[in-house]
């Protein structure tokens, strides 16, 4: 079996990897960031795959590396990690009531072939309308810095947020069945690759 590489120290991708019963490994990419001068879709993709890359230059055994990226948007403006705690208040407040969008590029490269593939997941998120109070409860709970758009779908998170409108785990930053389709088209599957001897169950 092909080694997996996960090219991201995400605690949430790594989970939603775990979650399958997954043999992976994981190797964090140096590779710069950049959030602005493209279309989202454009942007997460590059991202991925410059994440991508770099892992598979590094790597001197054969893996099937998997990169992602995932950015939030709010009227196309990309809402980045917040600098502070009081950043992320504003974020939310910004956010509160609205519809923003969450994509996440992805890019697999197979560096015993040369093959690399990509493509991008898109979410609509609504929030609910929030009080100032519960966005204060929220940021003091979660100090939510690490997050792009200051706040995450899962635990606390999950108070924020009236409907989605596409994939549940694109907004934890890992669309799954996205990536199985893209597994796919360089010859493998994640319904091969899963032990569900290992898998996580909620």
């Amino acid at each position: 079996m092909k080694r997996i590489v996960l090219a991201s120290v995400s605690p949430r991708r790594r989970a939603l990897l775990a979650a399958l019963g997954l043999d992976f490994d994981v190797v964090a990419s140096g590779a710069p960031e950049i959030e602005e001068g493209l279309p989202p879709e454009q942007l997460v993709v590059m991202n991925a795959c410059a994440k991508c890359d770099e892992v598979a230059r590094r790597l001197t055994q054969p893996a099937l590396v998997i990169a992602a990226d995932t950015l939030v948007f709010l009227d196309s403006h990309v809402l980045t990690k917040p600098a502070s705690l009081d950043e992320a208040r504003e974020m939310l407040k910004r956010l509160s009531g609205r519809t923003h969008a969450v994509l996440t590029g992805l890019a697999l490269a197979d560096t015993a072939t040369g093959s690399r593939v990509e493509g991008f997941e898109r979410t609509e998120v609504t929030f609910r309308q929030l009080a100032e109070d519960e966005i204060a409860h929220f940021v003091h709970a979660v100090r939510p810095v690490d997050r792009a758009g200051a706040y995450t779908v899962d635990g606390p998170g999950s108070l924020l947020v009236a409907r989605y409108s596409g994939c549940y785990q694109n907004v934890l930053g890992l669309p799954i069945v996205r990536l199985d389709m893209l597994m796919r088209e360089l010859g493998c599957s994640l319904f091969e690759l899963m032990d569900h001897t290992r898998a996580d169950f909620l």
